[in-house]
Order: structure tokens, then C-alpha cells, then sequence
């Protein structure tokens, strides 16, 4: 482990997981990754080790069969696993926010049920909240949840669903207008429901269909799909936290955590392409001596370092302020922005010292430069992120007149 992107103030117990998962990232996940990604084939061996090392019940709490740690142990495994391979990541990550919103949103009856098998690996979340003509105007979803009886019929399309084939288990964020007059704002009137299904694709449960897979230029292996429901019939008790009209707060809250991932995601691709650029200008030579030698490429070394470094400690940040308790969407949105952006420079960076061997499949900078641009808009776009942090900023330093 080289000097950049290291966390002081670490218990040992932090310390130990961090350095089995990089040494499972190391040995498990890096010589296979390219290789996998390439095919687009899911990483069954790969989420099996992870599942062995207990990292999809890393912030399940102990009373459930979970570790029971903090966002920050766990942004940073993050870290380390999108190092090797960010589709890893993104398996995890998914899995996690629906975990983390049952934990604090849902019913002690929900949360019984779910996590413990949750942390076991045994269940696999993904959550929905995209629609095809959605974007980013989450208030605008037309998926409706409409009250029958004891149970709900859930109808409508969902876009871009991480893991939407593999999981067994997705938190649907729907309209349901029961309860709420005539004009209350849209935000007022979702509710997340809880949707259980069989892994695969087709029709997946009664009135539920996962399409396929969606293809896409990165971010291979990992399956993103649609989500359609025709008459999908859901007991009252799924109801996320057993009352209608909270769901966006519940979802908000699971991609505010989510950002913070999001951000580690970043750190580690990142960290990946800064080793890969340091290491090769120390073994390419050009007019006699090795590219490191050359001021140009001591430049682009120098960014990479700064900016792995900045994006790491606002990561870090983000992920404190959370675990203390307090509201961190200012930290959250700055860590995901500055960590998305600086990882795209990064990796083009190191590209660039890469120069032609970069373009080909052989090298591995290739794969993480068609990886990068979903960080860009994966948990909100930066206009997105930058649009919560300006209002922010506005309420923190709010000078009247």
C-alpha cells in the first residue's frame, strides 16, 4: 500500500477488515476482472468471497447477523473493491441501501424478517426509483401503488435497475394517492414497497417482468435492467415501515448514503488508474530513459496524486459527518461531485501516459476509462449534486434583508 489515500484515527478492528478486503481485491478480484468484463459476465466466484467475508452484512447490525459497522468501514471496502473492479462495488452498494433503509425506516417486523438473511447473502436488495421519461425529476414518477383490500396492485415501467436480475429483493418507490387530498406536493404522496421475486429474467413474480439485461459501454457484469409491473398484487405489510406517503423521504435518505459510496467508488478507480499510470511511465521508455523521467509525465503523476488524495478526505469526510449523527447531503453531494469528476481526470490522465497501448483491450486502463463516465451521473448527475450543494451552502450562510 502506497502513502496516498490513507485514513488516520482507524480502530484495529478497521484496520484488519480493510486489509483482508484489499488483499481479497488483490488476489481475487484483479487478475480476473479485465477478463470477466470483457465477457459481461456476472462475478459469481467473486460475490461468493464476499459474501464468505460477511461484506453484505457489513452495517447490518449484530442483533441481525451483521457486523454492525460504520459508513465509514464501509466507504472504505468500497474503496478497495471498486479498485478492482467498480461493477463489484456497485453489487454491493445496491444491496446496501436497501439493507440501511430497512434498518432505519422499516417495522421491527420488516426488519426481523429481512436482515438477517440480508446479512447472510442469502437475499440480495435492489432498490427502483428511475422511470424511462423520469431523469432526475424523481417527483415526477407515474408508477402507482392503488389500495385493494389488504394488499396493493403496483403498475408501471422502472428504469435502470442495479442487480434488478439477480436480486430477490427491491424496494419500489411508487405513487399512491390513498390518504392524500386534492394538491399535496408529489414528494408527499410515494411509498416504498418491498417487493420480493425470484432471480432472472422474464416474468419474475406474479405481474412482474425483468426484461433483460440493458447493455452498456462500462460498468459490465453487474446486470442493470427495467423493471415492468402489470397487476403486481403486494401485501399491506410490505409497505416499507408500514405507512404510506414516506417514501421519498425513505429513498432520499438511502441515496444520501448511497452518494457517499458512490464518492469511494471514485476514490478507488481512482487509485487504480493513479497506480497503473506510475507504474507504466516507470517501465515505458522514450529518448533514452524511462517516461517518468520526463517533466510533462512528473506533472500529470503530481495532478493524479493531488486529486486522489482531495477525493479520498472529502469521502472520508462525508462518511463521518454521517456516522456522528448529523445531516451530511452538503458533505455527500460535494464528496460524490468532486470524487466523480476527479476520477474521470484521473483515468484520462492515465490514458494519456499510456499513450496507443492505452486504447487496446490488453491494458487495463482501457476498461476503467469506459468505467468512469457512470460515476459522472450514477446517484444524481453533478448538475444534480452541484444544485444540492449551492442550496445548502444558501441555508448555512443565509444573511437576511
Amino acid at each position: 500500500m502506497g502513502r496516498l489515500a490513507q485514513t488516520d484515527g482507524l480502530t484495529e478492528t478497521q484496520r484488519e477488515i480493510l486489509s483482508t478486503v484489499r488483499s481479497f481485491v488483490d488476489k481475487e478480484i484483479i487478475p480476473v476482472a479485465t477478463e470477466l468484463e470483457h465477457r459481461d459476465e456476472y462475478p459469481t466466484e467473486i460475490v461468493e468471497g464476499l459474501k464468505e467475508l460477511g461484506l453484505f452484512g457489513l452495517m447490518i447490525p449484530e442483533e441481525h447477523g451483521g457486523l454492525g459497522e460504520s459508513l465509514l468501514t464501509y466507504a472504505l471496502c468500497v474503496e478497495e473493491i471498486a479498485r478492482g473492479w467498480m461493477s463489484v462495488s456497485g453489487i454491493i452498494n445496491t444491496h446496501f441501501i436497501v439493507a440501511y433503509m430497512l434498518q432505519r425506516h422499516g417495522t421491527r417486523e420488516q426488519r426481523d424478517h429481512y436482515l438477517p438473511r440480508m446479512a447472510a447473502g442469502e437475499i440480495r436488495g435492489a432498490f427502483s426509483m428511475s422511470e424511462p421519461a423520469l431523469g432526475s425529476d424523481v417527483s415526477a414518477i407515474t408508477s402507482k401503488g392503488v389500495r385493494e383490500g389488504e394488499e396493493y396492485v403496483l403498475t408501471g415501467q422502472k428504469m435502470w435497475l442495479t442487480n434488478g436480475g439477480s436480486s430477490s429483493l427491491v424496494a419500489v418507490l411508487c405513487r399512491t394517492d390513498e390518504g392524500h387530498p386534492e394538491g399535496t406536493a408529489p414528494h408527499k404522496s410515494m411509498t416504498t414497497f418491498l417487493v420480493e421475486k425470484q432471480p432472472g429474467f422474464g416474468q419474475v413474480a406474479p405481474g412482474l417482468t425483468i426484461p433483460g439485461k440493458i447493455e452498456k459501454m462500462g460498468y459490465k457484469g453487474v446486470d442493470t435492467t427495467e423493471l415492468i409491473m402489470d397487476g403486481l398484487r403486494i401485501p399491506q405489510d410490505r409497505v416499507l415501515g408500514g405507512t404510506t406517503g414516506r417514501g421519498f423521504y425513505q429513498m432520499m435518505d438511502g441515496v444520501e448514503v448511497g452518494r457517499v459510496n458512490v464518492a469511494a467508488r471514485g476514490c478507488g478507480v481512482a487509485q487504480r488508474a493513479f497506480e497503473l499510470g506510475i507504474e507504466y511511465a516507470q517501465q515505458r521508455h522514450t529518448f533514452g530513459q524511462a517516461i517518468s523521467g520526463h517533466q510533462a509525465i512528473q506533472f500529470k503523476l503530481a495532478d493524479m496524486a493531488t486529486k486522489v488524495e482531495a477525493a479520498h478526505a472529502l469521502m472520508v469526510g462525508a462518511a463521518r459527518t454521517k456516522d456522528s449523527g448529523r445531516r451530511n447531503d452538503l458533505e455527500a453531494g460535494m464528496a460524490k461531485y468532486l470524487a466523480s469528476e476527479y476520477c474521470k481526470e484521473v483515468v484520462e490522465d492515465a490514458f494519456r501516459i499510456h499513450g496507443g497501448y492505452g486504447f487496446s483491450k490488453e491494458y487495463e486502463i482501457e476498461r476503467l476509462y469506459r468505467e468512469a463516465p457512470m460515476l459522472l451521473i450514477g446517484e444524481g448527475t453533478a448538475e444534480i449534486q452541484k444544485m444540492i450543494i449551492g442550496r445548502r451552502l444558501l441555508e448555512e450562510y443565509h444573511f437576511g434583508g
